[in-house]
């Protein structure tokens, strides 16, 4: 299993990114300020491996303050290249922790 944490800014960026075949079995989306955030995800294949509507999994979605969204009721089952983005509304409010297995 690996964990990896990201720092989530207003722009889209690759919070995780499969090496080979794997499965995502969590997300974590911690908003860890005083304000209520929104978060954008995308699971962008690697022949698109862009953030766009037409790859996004939440939309707007409101973090409250001090809270996190968790994303873990489906497993995502990744090819190599494929890529999961994440945004959100305020800069260094948010940190995104995936947790995947290869296989």
């Amino acid at each position: 299993m690996a964990i990896k944490n990201t720092s989530l800014t207003t722009i889209a960026s690759p919070i995780y990114v499969s090496s080979g075949n794997s499965a995502v079995t969590t997300v974590h989306l911690c908003n860890y300020s005083a304000s209520a955030v929104q978060a954008n995800v995308y699971l962008a294949p690697s022949t698109a491996n862009v953030a766009n509507t037409t790859t996004a999994i939440y939309a707007n979605v409101t973090i409250s303050a001090y809270n996190t969204l968790i994303i873990y009721q489906e497993k995502f089952m990744l090819a190599n290249g494929d890529t999961i983005y994440a945004n959100v509304s305020t800069n260094s409010a948010v940190t995104a922790t995936v947790s995947s297995l290869g296989f």
